[in-house]
Order: C-alpha cells, then structure tokens, then sequence
C-alpha cells in the first residue's frame, strides 16, 4: 500500500483518504523507493529524524473505544468481515484489561506513555507504561525471524528519506548534502492473535502490520510524534485497518507510570 501524504502550509498533514493527523511546520517531499532514489538506510546513524525520549498519547479520536472499554460488540468503524464480527462478540468482559490488548497491531492506540531509545545501533527499543510491552524494530535485515510468535512479533525497520541527504554523497562535484528529511517503515509479521480494541475486536496471526512514524514540530515548540497504523488480515477484516496517533513529547519520565496487563 502506496502511503499518499500533503503538507499542508496551514500547519495540519493531510493523508489519503482524508484524515487530519498532525500539526506541521516543514514542508518536505516524502515517500517511498521510486526511480533514481537511494537505497534504503539503516541504523541510528543514518536516522533522519530522532524518535527518542518520552512521548504521552494525545487522544484527539475515538475516544469512546480508546479512553474506556468499549461495549461487548461495538465494532464500528472496524472493517470486519462475519467471522471477525463473531469472534468479537464472543469476547468475555471478564477478560478486560487481558494482554491481547497489547499486541503490536493495537498497542499504539492504547492511552499510554511511549519510552523510545537505541537498545544498540541497530535497534530501537520501544517501551510502554501501560501494560508494560516491549517492542524491538530491527534495522539489520540479515537477523532471521524467530520460529514462536509473540504478541510483538518481528518487526524490519528502514528509514525513508527524503531530500539532499540520502545516500551517495554530493555525486560527482562533491556538492554539499542538503537538509535530510524522513521518517521511519515498520513492518511486523510473526504475530500471535490478539485485539484491536480492548473489547476483543480481534486480529489474527495471519495479521500484517505497517507502521510509518513521523515526528514534526508545533509552531509554539512542542514536538509531536505521528504513528500511522496499517493492519491487514485476511481472516477478519474486509480491508486494512488504518489509524494514525499522536503522541507529544514529555521532558522527563516523571510521568512515566508502569502499570501490567493481565496475561
């Protein structure tokens, strides 16, 4: 799936389909690998952006299956297809708060503080408080997946870039490397079945997840982290499932605020 964006130059980002998701200040070109660009580039030195620190979830959208449990069978805005419709309305409200929740393919719409740091050069290491989960996006493509699926799975990471500081340094008159634009694909497979939503709206290990995560400044300072959300799956949806979330950088971890799922 093509990831189609505008900048806007009232401050907002504009993706297909419609969906406002973030205040902008740069104005830059991004996408994918087309003709004549560089191969993609890996690793905390090649990072265009810094993803970092201590981000908090802003919920701006669906706050009533996001902020509370929803309802046993409120799926909507869910593309599930009859089988997934009749998992979901066979969760038990007994298992609220279950780990399922926590799984790569619905963990970032959780209200949650994020934790993001280079676990080494090829690593970034995704920490939640709430329910405690762990991610690793692996830039080194040579790792092999692992034979047991998890919640998590095996994420791949590059970094997409865009403008005069791609790879391949300033050709043949040695000219100076412009500004270096982009922001970071994720893509996860090895996944065991868990939930969209807290209220069992299910996804099942044949669930594909691709993440794209960009990180812009606010005109008043702040700094916001955008992470767009695709899941297909085969088993229960009709279509992939797309969400994009906001976090806002926080200056510490005094807020940070570790709490289990029930596993």
């Amino acid at each position: 799936m093509q990831r189609v964006i505008l900048k806007l130059a009232v401050g907002v980002m504009l993706v297909a389909g419609g969906s406002i998701v973030g205040p902008i200040v740069p104005v830059q070109a991004q996408g994918g690998q087309g003709r004549g660009a560089a191969p993609p580039a890996n690793g905390q030195a090649q990072a265009p952006i810094d993803l970092t620190g201590y981000w908090v979830s802003i919920v701006t959208e669906d706050w009533r299956w996001r902020m509370v449990t929803p309802a046993k069978g409120d799926t909507a805005s869910v593309p599930l297809n009859p089988e997934g419709t009749k998992v979901a309305n066979s969760w038990d409200p007994a298992t609220d708060g279950s780990c399922l929740a926590y799984g790569a393919a619905g963990l970032m719409r959780i209200p949650m503080r994020l934790h993001i740091t280079w676990e080494n050069d090829q690593t970034l290491k995704i920490e939640t408080d709430a329910g405690q989960q762990t991610r690793r996006l692996l830039f080194d493509r040579s790792q092999q997946a692992p034979a047991q699926r998890s919640l998590q799975g095996f994420s791949i990471a590059e970094w997409e870039l865009a403008g005069g500081g791609g790879r391949g340094g300033g050709g043949r008159g040695g000219a100076a490397q412009g500004p270096r634009f982009g922001n970071l694909k994720v893509t996860t497979s090895m996944l065991s079945g868990g939930w969209l939503r807290k209220n069992g709206v299910p996804y099942s290990e044949n669930a594909g997840l691709t993440e794209y995560f960009d990180r812009f400044p606010a005109p008043n300072g702040d700094e916001w982290l955008v992470v767009t959300t695709i899941v297909s799956d085969p088993k229960y949806l009709t279509q992939d499932f797309v969400t994009s979330t906001h976090y806002k950088k926080e200056p510490n971890a005094t807020k940070w605020a570790p709490a289990p799922c029930r596993s």
